[in-house]
């Protein structure tokens, strides 16, 4: 196992050294649909967490609940309630997104929004109190009140948005059932890894999920060096 990982990280070099175009576009593709997938979940979800950690409402704890237990639904039950949507046949057939970079863009931003939710909720519920009553004291009107509350959980939120990222870049069933691994159009590392594991390239899968492996370690990375560096100078 271990000459194989040595050999999988030579064939890395290899395919990056040599610019090999095949490889190289899943890779962009990946990057850009999870991506867009993680902008898309953060520019819906952040308004839901971002109430649920400021307000207290009648159902607030029934809907929190909801989105804290479908963290955890499978990607693959996800990918086939929206290929049964999507399908000719489906409800929804009608928007031709099936198989499609789009369908996956959906799937996986629909996949991450609880995680986003609730990460996010969370990391303005663990603001004190005392930030709240500060802010009062000082006479902030409401929406001063919760935009000096953010500002202090924003560093749960970049957390919430990477950790989104991460699962959307790293899911497998929704990218197989909707996108369908089409070479060349909605083929992405899962899928493209998956493939060639059951072809019998073991090389070439090792290759490619080291690569997804760089990728989520790269971006998590400069998340941490970022925020350090903001603590950094505010200290």
């Amino acid at each position: 196992m271990g000459i194989e990982i040595l050999e999988g990280i030579k064939s890395v070099l290899e395919f990056v050294l040599s610019g090999d175009q095949k490889i190289m576009n899943i890779t962009i593709r990946t990057i850009a649909i999870s991506g867009t997938a993680t902008l898309l979940s953060t520019i819906w979800g952040s308004p839901i967490g971002v109430l649920l950690g400021l307000k207290k409402f009648r159902g607030r704890l029934l809907i929190k609940g909801f989105f804290n237990a479908m963290i955890g639904i499978p990607a693959v039950a996800l990918g086939l309630i929206l290929y049964l949507l999507f399908s000719n046949a489906g409800p929804l057939g009608f928007l031709q997104i099936l198989y499609s970079s789009y369908g996956i863009i959906i799937g996986q931003a629909l996949l991450i929004t609880p995680l986003t939710v609730s990460f996010i909720a969370s990391a303005v519920e663990s603001v004190g109190p005392e930030i709240r009553d500060l802010a009062k004291t000082l006479g902030a009107s409401e929406v001063q009140i919760s935009l000096v509350i953010l500002k202090e959980a924003m560093s749960g939120v970049v957390l919430a948005i990477t950790a989104s990222f991460n699962r959307a870049i790293a899911e497998l069933g929704v990218a197989l059932l909707i996108g369908g691994n089409i070479r060349g159009f909605t083929r992405v590392l899962t899928t493209a890894i998956a493939l060639e594991t059951a072809k019998g390239e073991i090389l070439l899968g090792i290759a490619l999920t080291i690569i997804l492996l760089l990728i989520v370690s790269v971006v998590n990375l400069t998340v941490n060096l970022i925020q350090r560096r903001k603590i950094w100078r505010i200290w």
